[in-house]
């Protein structure tokens, strides 16, 4: 048997945000982006940000409670990555139920790996939908308390 795909397997702790800037959605992406490729040096900052933005034209990323799930396929990539970030003020995201993003869960993946991208943004989707967990990442204040509590969380098999 396979091990479950788990986020903090593409992620580390220099790829959390705690307090976005940005108060549009093309601006999130481009703060996220900046933020990755300070830490994935392999990421070129144009391209990933188009093809998120590209991503954002068929349908917002903004899933609903305060979360979005920003995500992209791109070619120069070798390997999955994903970036935690947090808007304390909330950003208009499209999001279904109308309602500011807060929490971003971005993904950025290899062309041709749909396998890890339905599983990294399943695993996402299974991480962020914990009510009290969404909560914790709110009340949290730094970088680094917010790596640890998803490192526990994503490794604690309890959703």
């Amino acid at each position: 048997m396979r091990p479950k795909m788990r986020i903090v397997d593409i992620m580390s702790a220099g790829l959390v945000v705690a307090d976005l800037k940005a108060k549009t959605r093309d601006a999130v992406l481009e703060e996220i982006v900046g933020q990755i490729v300070t830490v994935v040096r392999e990421v070129d900052a144009a391209s990933a940000f188009r093809v998120l933005i590209e991503r954002e034209r068929i349908g917002s990323t903004g899933v609903g409670q305060g979360i979005a799930i920003p995500h992209a396929k791109l070619s120069s990539l070798s390997r999955a990555v994903a970036c935690f970030s947090r808007s304390v003020e909330g950003v208009d995201f499209g999001s279904l139920d109308g309602k500011p993003a807060h929490l971003f869960l971005t993904l950025l993946v290899p062309e041709g790996s749909s396998g890890i991208h339905l599983k990294a943004l399943a695993r996402a989707s299974r991480l962020l939908k914990d009510a009290e967990f969404r909560r914790t990442l709110v009340e949290l204040k730094t970088a680094p308390e917010l790596w640890d509590a998803i490192c526990a969380k994503d490794t604690s098999g309890t959703f």
